[in-house]
């Protein structure tokens, strides 16, 4: 899969619930996990992070929404039961992305959703836990952008094996090879163009 993608929460009070959303963050191939303004203990995040997350992957603690930081080209996607949010199973994930989720009995602050390039939401009839709500999102991420054959029609696994890779030739080679075509004269004024 191309891209990267990082994971995080905002305003959390339960380091249990950031350790089991790293953790998953971790199994799923995670660029980078962050907190913004929450209540994060190591040694109580780790009863529940049993891979031990923050010692394999990048870990930031911003302590408000202005003080976070995220690599340059990376969209911020929050993650929040809003009214005017997008379907999550309609929703094209970007290469780069960093998604948040809000606080236990809460919401993402008006600041941060102020931040996010897109609001989504799970359509489900309540809210569930943070760390599965997080699950779901990533493997969201990794059907849509991962490559794996079409599903098929009727019940059971792809009839078709998804097709190797085609790599073309490399754009640098496939310049020489035109410029070696071209005639003496116009190789010449093409290389000092």
């Amino acid at each position: 899969m191309r891209g990267y993608f990082g994971i995080g929460v905002e305003r959390i009070s339960k380091s249990v619930n950031v350790g089991t959303l790293m953790r998953t963050a971790h199994a799923f191939g995670a660029g980078f996990v962050f907190s913004v303004d929450a209540v994060y203990s190591e040694r109580e995040g780790g009863k529940s992070d049993t891979s031990d997350a923050t010692g394999h992957v990048p870990y930031y603690a911003f302590p408000d929404v202005d003080g976070m930081v995220l690599p340059e080209g990376c969209d911020l996607v929050g993650i929040e039961l809003l009214d005017d949010a997008d379907d999550l199973p309609s929703f094209r994930h970007p290469r780069r992305a960093a998604y948040v989720l809000g606080p236990e009995r809460g919401v993402l602050s008006p600041e941060m959703i102020e931040r996010c390039a897109y609001t989504v939401k799970i359509p489900m009839r309540f809210s569930v836990n943070l760390g599965i709500a997080g699950a779901i999102v990533m493997y969201d991420r990794l059907l849509n952008l991962g490559r794996y054959p079409a599903r098929p029609l009727t019940p059971g696994a792809p009839l078709e094996e998804l097709p190797e890779h085609a790599f073309g030739p490399p754009r640098l080679r496939r310049a020489l090879e035109r410029h070696r075509a071209a005639p003496p004269g116009e190789a010449l004024d093409d290389a000092s163009a």
